[in-house]
């Protein structure tokens, strides 16, 4: 059973949803691929209050890195991607080309780029993290002006 809660964040109201098993997304107002079914509100739900938790750390920057059970669902090619996501390090980006190289197979920029466009599990996978070859905020679900936010935030350190 998919469940969610949602809160208020520095980049507004955030919704993460999860089943038993992990975490399924973390959604902004703004999102351009937002479920129109997140299920049952349970604020109270373990995955939950923990997924809650360690973004509000995140965002207080107090969080570098996530502990959370992920359970998104994606195509083999997906999910290579967004688990190569999850090595680029705090306040660090990646162009296309690099996470191509990351996930063995140097050509598929674009590829990779579709698969990065997908990612549900925003910021704790951090698709953010990539930009452009020019160093460019290249597009985001959420929105450039919230990529821009968020690696605003990170450079922080």
């Amino acid at each position: 059973m998919n469940v969610y809660t949602q809160f208020e964040s520095p980049i507004g109201q955030i919704t993460v949803n999860a089943n038993d098993e992990g975490l399924l997304g973390v959604w902004y107002e703004s999102h351009k691929m937002e479920l129109s079914d997140f299920g049952t509100r349970a604020d109270d739900h373990p995955i939950l209050k923990l997924t809650v938790l360690q973004l509000q750390e995140y965002f207080s920057g107090d969080r570098r890195e996530f502990s959370i059970p992920l359970a998104a669902e994606g195509t083999e090619f997906q999910n290579k991607v967004w688990k190569a996501l999850t090595t680029i390090p705090y306040g660090e980006t990646w162009c296309y080309k690099d996470l191509a190289i990351a996930v063995g197979n140097p050509k598929a920029s674009q590829a990779v780029g579709g698969a990065n466009g997908k990612n549900p599990i925003s910021i704790i996978v951090p698709c953010h993290r990539v930009i452009g070859k020019n160093g460019s905020l290249t597009g985001y679900a959420g929105g450039v002006d919230i990529k821009e936010k968020l690696l605003a935030l990170e450079s922080n350190k």
